[in-house]
């Protein structure tokens, strides 16, 4: 997720980097000085290398492996390893390390360790971002055996920490910078799935939502399903999926939201992107639907539905829902926006689920603090549709709330 606040924005003078190409040059032979010179250098990288301090370790091992990685590119960048100190951590066992440079500006480091991580998908989507046109890490050096990689840095503040749910309207132009993200992520896909992503199919849907069931009912609410029960669970999953395979495939980031999203740099540069690494080609409607039903921050149902009308008006005239697109699905846009609603609703199952198995399994019990978020977003998908009723009262047995129903959407 994003990078944190360890920083001054002010020091970060660069927009989000390109790729530059390496020139080639001849070698002329060395003089006697350069020679002398390049001994001298020979032996001084066979010295101990200075321990980095700053970060904890829990292997000490991956702790020399990483100061012997950084040792040469602290040269080559202008690193200074003295100031190495803790970006952020996210959901999984990748961390994000910041380093200063000896221009005032910084780089980041992950820190993935190969049994645990693989670092090969963020290499890929990272490329086809960078194809894209969006603004994304650069990759400036990757040791793939061991899980380190040298990343630029897109700054210090996500877009999250500029919003506030109490001023709408100054969140809205935050919200339309993010569709225009969106949208060019969503078109560099448009002749297919020519990036060879994962595919978000019934398997990986049905997967997601068995998370739910797994650790959140079973293991955190300690619920038990009766047969019956069961059978309920099953017969909504059913549907979830058979609406959700409704829309059209896109590049889909998958964590789409403010809080992977870096405030720009510069003036006029784009949001920078994150956490991408997750990236499959699936539904249309599954990152609009994770931008404004955000894990962290909620909105009232008016700003929803106008930043996704904003939205699908643009997709549509791109061609990517409508009747200008390939299947035609999404020209009305009550039918797009269902599907969106039931796109969340897969979302929020899966991530109550990942919440609960993230405090119970694996020790981290921030992120299930804001499972009462996900539980009031999939009650209000659920009171709109009538197909959803049975469900809804699932729910709220579970969750010991007395149901009253009123379905905004009847008709379905």
């Amino acid at each position: 997720m994003g990078w944190g606040l360890h920083d001054d924005l002010e020091r970060q003078k660069r927009a989000c980097p390109g790729t530059r190409q390496q020139k080639t040059e001849s070698l002329a032979p060395l003089s006697t000085d350069a020679a002398a010179s390049v001994c001298k250098i020979r032996l001084s990288m066979t010295a101990p290398i200075t321990p980095t301090v700053g970060v904890a370790w829990a292997d000490s091992a991956r702790h020399a492996a990483f100061d012997a990685w950084l040792a040469p590119l602290a040269e080559k960048h202008q690193l200074l390893p003295a100031t190495l100190r803790p970006a952020s951590a996210d959901a999984s066992f990748r961390r994000y390390l910041r380093l200063d440079r000896s221009d005032g500006s910084s780089l980041i480091v992950m820190d993935a360790p190969p049994d645990k991580e693989d670092c090969a998908p963020f290499a890929k989507v990272q490329g086809l971002m960078n194809q894209a046109g969006l603004c994304v890490p650069q990759i400036l050096d990757w040791d793939a055996g061991h899980g380190f990689m040298l990343l630029s840095d897109l700054g210090g503040q996500t877009v999250i920490e500029a919003l506030n749910p109490e001023k709408p309207q100054d969140a809205e132009a935050w919200y339309r910078s993010a569709v225009e993200v969106l949208l060019d992520w969503q078109l560099a896909s448009k002749a297919g799935n020519t990036g060879a992503l994962p595919l978000y199919d019934e398997t990986l849907l049905r997967r997601e939502l068995q998370l739910f069931p797994d650790w959140y009912i079973a293991k955190h609410r300690q619920f038990t399903l009766d047969d019956k029960q069961q059978a309920l669970l099953g017969k909504t999953f059913d549907q979830i999926v058979a609406h959700n395979l409704q829309a059209p495939c896109v590049y889909v980031h998958r964590d789409f939201m403010m809080r992977n999203l870096m405030q720009p740099v510069a003036s006029g540069a784009p949001l920078g992107v994150l956490d991408f690494q997750d990236a499959v080609y699936g539904p249309i409607t599954y990152d609009i639907a994770s931008l404004l039903r955000d894990a962290f921050i909620s909105w009232e149902e008016d700003f929803i539905i106008d930043i996704t009308i904003r939205y699908w008006e643009k997709a549509r005239k791109a061609g990517l829902v409508g009747a200008n697109s390939a299947g035609g699905w999404g020209d009305d846009f009550g039918e797009f926006y269902r599907g969106v609603e039931w796109m969340g609703l897969q979302r929020h199952l899966k991530v109550a689920g990942i919440f609960a198995r993230l405090t119970l399994r694996d020790g981290k019990p921030k992120y299930l603090a804001d499972a009462p978020r996900f539980i009031h977003y999939i009650r209000s998908t659920c009171n709109r549709y009538r197909a959803l009723g049975p469900f809804l009262k699932l729910i709220d047995e579970i969750e010991g709330i007395q149901t009253q129903v009123g379905y905004a959407y009847g008709r379905m």
